[in-house]
C-alpha cells in the first residue's frame, strides 16, 4: 500500500518492499514469453529451442517462488545465449529488484524499452524500478510515456495516479485516478485511493460520498476508518468516533484502534480513551505507539504512576523514539515513585544519543527528580555537566538554563544562578518561573527594584497559565497527528 491506503495495480511481488506492484499485463506478457523466446531461436535445432524455453520458464518458476538469486543465475546465463530477448532483459530486470540491485534491474529493463519503446507495461516496470532506485524524476518520465501509449488503460491511468501520491503530488493525481474509476467504476482499490485523495486536499464531500459508495460495495473496517478521518476533518467528531468504533470492530487492527483511541484521545474523553488504548495495547502489546497513547490517557486522567509504566514499557520496545521520552519527562513531574526506573531509562537514551542535548537534559533532570525524593546520594556535579552539556549542543535550549540557574540557587548561589535566568528568559521571556527564581536572587542579592520588576512580570504571566495547558495538550495533538501523517493521512 502506498502511503496509506493507496494501490498500484497489479499483483507481482517483486516492488512489494516499498508498496508497489505491478501490472497484471505483465504476468500476460510472460506467457506470450514463452513461445516469442522459441521463436528467436528457430534457425537453431528443435531441442536446443525447447532447452531454452524450458530454461525461461524455470527461471520465471524460480522467480515466482521467492528463489530470486537462483534466477538470476539461470537468467544471466540465458542470456549469453539470446542477448536480444525482450523477455530475459524484462524478467531479469524484475529478478534484480527483488534482490535490491537497484542498477542492474534498471539497466535490464531500460534494455527491454529499448527493444520494445512501444511497450507500456515495459515502460511501467522501467518506472517502478527507477522508483524503487530513488530515481524520481526519470520514473515519473516512464510512467508518462507508458500513459501516452495506452491513454485508455485502467493501469496506465492508476499508476501515474499512484506515482503522483507517492511523490506527494496528490492533487496531480486525482485526474489520473478518477479516469481510471471511469474506465473501471468497480476498481476498490482505485476508488479507496481516490477517495483518500480527495480527503487529504478538502475535498470531503466528494470522499464522502466516494467512500460511502465503496461500502455499499464492500463493507470493511479500512472504509469506515477512511470515513472517521473524513468525518474528524470536517469538524464531526461524534460521526468521526463512531466511524473509527466500527473500523475497530470490523477489523481490530493496530491502525483501526490507534484511530479510534486518538480520536477520543483528540476530544479529551479520557476514559473511554484508556478503555480503547487497553484493549490494543492487549493485541498488540509490541506497539509503542499505542503505549503512549495509553499513557497520555492515563496521565489526563490523573493516573500518572500507570502513566509512567506504559511509557517505560514503551521506550524498552523503542529506546529511540524521543516521543517517549517528552512524555516520561512530563509525567514523571507528577510521579517520582518510579525514580530508579525512570533514570535508568533516561540514562540509557542518553549513552545512545550522546549528540541530542534534550536526552542529556531529560537524563539530568531524572537524576535531579531522583534526589529531591529523597535520593541523597546524588553527585550534583553530575547534574550540573550534563545541563551544560546540554547547553554546549544546543544553546537554544533554554530550560537547560533555567535548570542550572535553580541549581545554583539551591545551594544559595545567588550570583552564580543569575546569568542562567538571564540567559533562559533573553531566548524564551515567556518562562514565568524563570521570571520568579530570578526575582528571588535579585531579593537575596539586594536588587529589590529589579526583583520586583521579575515578579510582575511572572503574575502577568500565571495569569495566561491556560496557555500553558494548551501547549502541553498540543504536544498531544503533534503526537497523534504525527502518527496519522506517517500512516499518509492528515489531520
Amino acid at each position: 500500500m502506498l502511503s496509506r491506503g493507496f494501490h498500484l495495480s497489479g499483483e507481482l511481488p517483486a516492488w512489494q518492499s516499498r508498496g508497489w506492484t505491478l501490472r497484471k499485463g505483465c504476468r500476460l506478457q510472460w506467457v506470450v514469453a514463452y513461445s516469442l523466446l522459441a521463436c528467436a531461436t528457430s534457425a537453431g535445432a528443435q531441442n536446443n529451442q525447447q532447452k531454452l524455453d524450458r530454461e525461461f520458464k524455470s527461471a520465471q518458476a524460480q522467480y515466482d517462488a521467492g528463489q530470486f538469486q537462483q534466477a538470476a543465475e539461470q537468467l544471466e546465463d540465458l542470456l549469453k545465449r539470446v542477448p536480444n530477448s525482450f523477455e530475459v532483459h524484462e524478467l531479469l530486470g524484475q529478478v534484480y529488484t527483488s534482490l535490491s540491485q537497484d542498477e542492474k534491474a534498471t539497466g535490464q529493463l531500460q534494455e527491454a524499452v529499448r527493444l520494445k519503446p512501444d511497450s507500456g507495461p515495459a515502460r511501467t516496470n522501467l518506472a517502478a524500478a527507477l522508483l524503487h532506485a530513488g530515481k524520481t524524476a526519470p520514473a515519473g518520465e516512464q510512467f508518462r510515456r507508458a500513459l501516452k501509449l495506452e491513454p485508455e488503460s485502467f493501469d496506465t491511468n492508476h499508476n501515474l495516479g499512484e506515482f503522483y501520491v507517492q511523490t506527494g503530488k496528490i492533487e496531480a493525481a486525482i485526474p489520473f485516478l478518477e479516469h481510471a474509476q471511469e474506465i473501471n467504476p468497480g476498481s476498490y482499490d482505485n476508488g479507496y485511493d481516490l477517495a483518500m485523495a480527495e480527503l487529504l486536499t478538502g475535498k470531503l464531500a466528494d470522499a464522502r460520498r466516494r467512500a460511502q459508495g465503496l461500502m455499499k460495495e464492500r463493507d470493511t473496517g479500512e472504509i469506515h476508518d477512511l470515513l472517521g478521518q473524513i468525518e474528524e476533518k470536517d469538524g464531526k467528531f461524534i460521526a468521526a468516533a463512531n466511524e473509527f468504533q466500527t473500523a475497530a470492530h470490523l477489523d481490530p487492527s493496530e491502525e483501526n484502534l490507534f484511530d479510534w483511541g486518538s480520536e477520543l484521545l483528540l476530544h479529551r474523553t479520557y476514559e473511554p480513551a484508556t478503555e480503547v488504548f487497553e484493549e490494543a495495547v492487549r493485541r498488540y502489546p509490541n506497539s509503542s505507539r499505542l503505549l503512549i497513547g495509553l499513557a497520555m490517557a492515563l496521565d489526563w486522567r490523573g493516573k500518572f504512576d500507570e502513566a509512567v509504566k506504559a511509557l517505560l514499557a514503551a521506550a524498552d520496545l523503542n529506546p529511540l523514539d524521543a516521543r517517549c521520552y517528552l512524555f516520561l519527562s512530563k509525567a514523571y513531574d507528577s510521579s517520582p515513585n518510579q525514580a530508579a526506573d525512570v533514570i535508568e531509562r533516561f540514562r540509557r537514551y542518553a549513552e545512545l544519543q550522546p549528540g541530542n542535548a534534550l536526552a542529556q537534559y531529560y537524563y539530568a533532570m531524572s537524576l535531579w527528580k531522583g534526589k529531591r525524593v529523597g535520593d541523597a546520594s546524588l553527585d550534583l556535579q553530575a547534574v550540573q555537566a550534563l545541563l551544560e552539556k546540554a547547553i554546549s549542543l544546543d544553546g537554544s535550549l533554554a530550560e537547560a538554563d533555567v535548570q542550572l540557574g535553580n541549581l545554583y540557587a539551591d545551594q544559595h548561589k545567588y550570583a552564580e544562578s543569575i546569568p542562567y535566568y538571564v540567559r533562559s528568559l533573553a531566548l524564551n521571556p515567556n518562562l514565568s518561573d524563570a521570571h520568579y527564581r530570578l526575582g528571588q536572587d535579585y531579593v537575596h542579592t539586594g536588587r529589590k527594584d529589579q526583583a520586583q520588576k521579575e515578579f510582575d512580570i511572572y503574575q502577568h504571566l500565571r495569569a495566561q497559565h491556560l496557555a500553558e495547558v494548551d501547549k502541553e495538550w498540543a504536544e498531544v495533538q503533534q503526537f497523534v497527528y504525527a502518527e496519522k501523517a506517517a500512516s499518509g493521512t492528515k489531520p
